[in-house]
């Protein structure tokens, strides 16, 4: 049985989109409309445990999502696609495109990575990390997490459909599962092997994944990387700013390709 997933588009041009940590694919429905739907196809996926997913057990691995990624391409019958991945899935999304280089009959054209986590994870102290192992059960603290990566400038209507989102679409103890998946894995042995273009887009307000870091440790992974800051953002700007965060997308697919 395949991941779940939902197609938005027709268009030539295939797009494999991943979802970060808090919730499914849904976090991305503020943008479906601006998505140029004659011109693009996007298959927005759910990991194992995550919404249409849900009932999937692990392993929860970046290369059991990279493999579950494959089984959708191989599914829909692509033979060429470019990848975006948010956060979390900014990470898987290097891998796939790193994995893709396994088959012969794949094409990853290009990578965007939105507010992503690097091939290294994120190894954090153990007072951050003691805060997102607690947000998979406290509310309090996973709404502390959100309004961190969201610059703490927004109204918390936002940060309250975030929280929502997770609450509805996964398990704590996967959540948990998934969040040691991110901070812990590191396959930088294998970032070089990543040619393709590859842009990083990083949110002007995000206290996480920032632009000090994305600039520290991108480069040093990928040399050809292409980093530009989304003004008026922070970790979530398929919601924050989906009309400017897809112009951004697409054009790049479009010249990549």
């Amino acid at each position: 049985m395949s991941l779940a997933y939902q197609l938005i588009g027709s268009g030539k041009h295939h797009v494999m989109v991943l979802h970060g940590w808090f919730g499914d694919h849904g976090i991305w429905s503020p943008s479906y409309d601006f998505m140029d739907q004659d011109l693009f196809t996007y298959a927005f996926v759910d990991y194992r445990g995550y919404g249409g997913s849900r009932e999937l057990v692990g392993p929860h691995s970046m290369a059991q999502i990279s493999s579950d990624v494959f089984d959708v391409v191989d599914e829909l019958g692509w033979k060429t696609f470019s990848l975006v991945g948010h956060s979390m899935g900014g990470m898987a999304a290097q891998r796939v495109a790193i994995d893709a280089l396994n088959r012969s009959d794949l094409t990853v054209q290009c990578v965007v990575g939105v507010t992503p986590v690097p091939a290294s994870g994120v190894p954090l102290p153990p007072e951050i990390k003691a805060v997102f192992e607690a947000a998979a059960h406290d509310d309090a603290m996973a709404c502390n997490v959100i309004e961190n990566s969201l610059g703490q400038r927004l109204k918390p209507q936002l940060t309250q459909l975030i929280l929502k989102l997770k609450n509805t679409t996964v398990a704590p103890e996967v959540f948990k599962k998934y969040f040691y998946v991110f901070s812990e894995t590191n396959f930088c042995e294998l970032s070089s092997q990543l040619k393709q273009p590859f842009l990083v887009l990083i949110g002007q307000h995000d206290q996480g994944v920032s632009e000090e870091m994305a600039r520290a440790v991108f480069p040093g992974l990928y040399p050809h990387v292409k980093i530009e800051v989304l003004p008026n953002s922070g970790h979530y700007p398929m919601v924050e700013i989906p009309v400017h965060l897809m112009t951004v997308i697409e054009n790049f697919i479009l010249n990549s390709i």
